[in-house]
C-alpha cells in the first residue's frame, strides 16, 4: 500500500465535477480529506491523503493532472511561537492524532511533528494564536 499526503488545486472550469469521487471509482484508490476549500467558480484547494497501490496510485495522479489539478506533495511547516504560547492545552484538545499533546507533570503542551496530519485543526483553536501551519506555500490553507 502507497500513501501520501497531497496539496491539490483545481481550476475553477473544474471544482464544479466529482474528480477526487473517481479516484476511488476508477482508480481504486481511498482519500482522506483534511481540508478542503472548494467555491462555485473559484479555483478550489484541498488537502487528503491518498492511499492504493503504486500503479494506481500514479494513474489516478496522472487522471488528476489531466483535469488541470496541479498536484503537491504537502511541504508541511508547523511552527509553536513559544513567547505567544500559554500553555493553555486548547489545541491538544481538538488535535485528531495527538501530535499536540500535555506533558505532565509540568503541564506543558508538547509538538510530535511525525504524528501531525497538517488538518490545522489546532490554528484556530489557540487562543494566543501560537500555532502557526504554513501548508505547500498556500496561504488559502491556513
Amino acid at each position: 500500500m502507497y500513501s501520501r499526503m497531497l496539496v491539490l488545486q483545481f481550476p475553477k472550469t473544474e471544482v464544479e465535477k466529482p474528480i477526487v469521487c473517481h479516484l476511488s471509482m476508477d482508480y481504486n484508490l481511498s482519500f482522506n480529506i483534511l481540508k478542503a476549500t472548494i467555491l462555485p467558480r473559484q479555483e478550489g484547494v484541498m488537502v487528503m491523503e491518498l492511499t492504493g497501490n503504486r500503479k494506481d496510485f500514479n494513474s489516478g495522479i496522472r487522471y488528476l493532472k489531466e483535469h488541470g489539478v496541479q498536484v503537491q506533495p504537502v511541504g508541511q511547516d508547523i511552527n509553536r511561537n513559544k513567547n505567544k504560547c500559554t500553555h493553555c492545552g486548547a489545541c491538544t484538545a481538538v488535535c485528531p492524532t495527538s501530535a499536540l499533546s500535555i506533558k505532565r507533570p509540568e503541564m506543558s503542551v508538547v509538538f510530535n511533528r511525525k504524528k501531525c496530519s497538517v488538518c490545522s485543526l489546532c490554528v484556530p483553536a489557540c487562543p494566543p494564536r501560537a500555532m502557526e501551519i504554513s501548508i505547500a506555500g498556500n496561504p488559502a490553507l491556513r
